[in-house]
């Protein structure tokens, strides 16, 4: 199926600083950042940043910068949930964005992690309070090599739909792809690896969704995404975007945006 990508006027390019930096550190980026001169007309920015530090980086910040959670509650509203930060919560601070389904928070930290099922109520969740998502999928390293690449990602986009999205949702998601095995690691899924497994998750929308949700969703690529290969991997006509993680806290990522 070849479809027309012409809808898709704007890249986002997203920066992950995970949990990175200390006050002057934060500073010190927000500076760079704000002093780099007008970015590409081309390019949506949105850092997702600690969430200590949603609120000074969101003050801080040019206007054409947009500041995202890294994640929100699994519970709507607000309540005994010690230690969550919901969708609600996050809108009535003026957080316009949040990532959902990390491959980090998949995986867990020494303990169980996300499932498919908890990722698409949190995006739900931040769907029905007025925020955007930059929803994340991608496949480990085995199951790249053993060939369900996309039936992991597949298996992910349904997690989302069985929490209850409507069409109109949609417009509010770009869907972030992330090979596990290349983020953080330095290896970066080749421009065709990326382009094949962004096409057939383009497809995969296309026939469960709708043809305009497939036209119009911005699948963006993170994994190890740098100043070095971001040029060659934007060229590739399915990519929209990247979401990057260690680059997103350097110098280079001014020219990430600007790619």
């Amino acid at each position: 199926v070849i479809l027309i990508m012409s809808k898709i006027t704007k890249a986002l390019i997203g920066g992950n600083w995970k949990c990175n930096g200390t006050l002057s550190q934060i500073e010190s980026m927000i500076n760079v950042l704000n002093n780099a001169g007008t970015f590409s007309s081309n390019s949506e920015v949105v850092i997702a940043t600690p969430s200590i530090h949603l609120n000074a980086c969101k003050s801080k910040f040019r206007p054409d910068i947009s500041v995202s959670s890294q994640d929100c509650g699994f519970k709507k509203g607000y309540g005994a949930f010690t230690g969550e930060i919901s969708a609600e919560m996050l809108a009535d601070s003026g957080i316009k964005w949040t990532l959902t389904g990390h491959s980090e928070r998949r995986v867990g930290f020494g303990y169980p992690g996300e499932t498919n099922e908890v990722v698409g109520i949190k995006t739900k969740n931040a769907l029905d309070a007025g925020l955007s998502v930059i929803a994340c999928i991608g496949e480990q390293l085995n199951e790249r090599e053993n060939g369900t690449t996309m039936d992991v990602c597949a298996a992910q986009l349904t997690g989302l739909v069985a929490a209850g999205l409507t069409p109109e949702d949609w417009a509010r998601i770009v869907i972030a792809y992330e090979p596990v095995w290349a983020i953080g690691t330095g290896v970066v899924a080749t421009p065709k690896q990326a382009q094949d497994t962004h096409a057939e998750i383009r497809s995969w929308l296309q026939k469960n969704i709708s043809t305009e949700v497939a036209d119009t969703t911005r699948i963006i690529y993170g994994g190890s995404a740098n100043a070095a290969n971001c040029d060659e991997l934007y060229s590739q006509p399915d990519v929209n975007g990247f979401l990057v993680g260690g680059a997103s806290l350097k110098e280079e990522f001014i020219k990430i945006i600007n790619c």
